[in-house]
């Protein structure tokens, strides 16, 4: 088989740390992009254990960046081609609408979208003239579900959701495939070390402060089933090794298309009042 070179970002920790072994395993020559340098030695050191890191080229690279953009284009010409891109850099940010400000909106949606696009327009050409590849982007349930205190997270992937939609028609006459990865809840640090909160919403003076507290003690809850993050990092695999991609959406994780088909099919009352009923115990 022809060796494939795959491009991920944010491949430093969770899903895009599990993915990079999952696909040097799997013969791909990766291309580790982190924005923190000084945690490829820890990406080396993993790889070593399944003696896959000689198929691993890492790089800095910070999506937010225009001047790490500007390195990446250059690196990239290193390489005979880019078969794959896997769109995976990304961080969560809650908080109330009310209490989150606009540049904190606009610092969710510079590394969950803006990002995302810059790294496709310096990859796109390559795949052009190749006539072949393909994008996966990491989206979430919260691409498709609201959620409250996680509006900038959740609008940042509502966001992404269509822009690969449109992506997705735009590029397939090229010979290229887009695709969006949907996970539930999953054991990854996102979820800690990877969130931020707004500034606000630590006052314990907030108005939203005990609906807050309702919302954590339900994520806690939730914690026993989270599913194992690896079965993420299988999937993108998975569609990385398949030739042309059928569909667009792939969601997993426990619960996620039950979920999807809820929120499509029922009437939005209804689905309030379920909701309610499983965060607060109780109607609204």
């Amino acid at each position: 088989m022809e060796k494939k070179y795959v491009l991920i970002t944010g491949a430093s920790s969770g899903f895009g740390l599990l993915t990079t072994i999952e696909l040097a395993k799997r013969g791909f020559s990766v291309i580790a992009t982190m924005r923190n340098e000084e945690k490829k030695e820890k990406v080396i050191e993993l790889c070593k254990q399944f003696q896959v890191e000689k198929q691993i080229t890492c790089l800095q690279l910070d999506v937010t960046c225009k001047k790490s953009l500007q390195h990446l284009s250059e690196h990239l010409n290193q390489f005979p081609k880019i078969d794959i891109l896997i769109n995976n850099a990304g961080f969560a940010f809650g908080g109330f609408c009310e209490e989150v400000s606009l540049q904190e909106y606009k610092e969710q949606f510079e590394t969950n979208f803006f990002g995302v696009i810059a790294v496709t327009q310096a990859v796109l050409p390559f795949m052009r003239k190749q006539k072949q590849g393909k994008i996966i982007n990491l989206s979430s349930i919260s691409g498709k579900i609201g959620f409250p205190g996680l509006s900038p997270y959740v609008a940042s992937k509502h966001a992404l959701e269509g822009w690969s939609e449109c992506l997705r028609l735009e590029v397939k006459p090229f010979g290229i495939d887009v695709a969006l990865i949907e996970p539930g809840s999953f054991a990854t640090n996102i979820w800690s070390s990877g969130k931020r909160i707004a500034k606000k919403a630590n006052n314990t003076n907030s108005p939203y402060d005990l609906y807050m507290k309702a919302i954590e003690d339900q994520l806690e809850k939730g914690k026993e089933e989270m599913g194992d993050p690896k079965e993420v990092a299988s999937l993108i695999a998975n569609i990385c090794e398949q030739d042309r991609l059928k569909a667009l959406r792939y969601p997993i994780g426990k619960g996620v298309k039950l979920a999807f088909y809820l929120k499509k099919w029922f009437p939005w009352t209804k689905w309030e009042q379920l909701f309610y009923k499983k965060l607060l115990h109780k109607k609204v």
